[in-house]
């Protein structure tokens, strides 16, 4: 469990990551730390209006890889 609120420098970093390792079609960033992010080319893009938004989005994708971790290309 955190014991600190989450950074703009910290969702950002996670963004970067995410997008870096193929885990999100496309992510933008917008005004006030503002994200768009799209999972997949077909997928419905969100828009994450506060760090601990984008972390629960983090979360999300993270269980997901986790969880479809079988070394197959999705």
């Amino acid at each position: 469990m955190r014991t600190t609120t989450a950074t703009r420098p910290e969702a950002d970093a996670w963004i970067a990551v995410l997008t870096k390792y193929g885990h999100l079609h496309h992510a933008e960033p917008g005004p006030d730390g503002v994200w768009t992010v799209q999972r997949t080319r077909t997928s419905t893009p969100h828009t994450l209006h506060h760090p601990v938004l984008v972390l629960d989005f983090v979360a999300d994708v993270l269980r997901d890889v986790r969880r479809n971790a079988t070394g197959l290309p999705r």
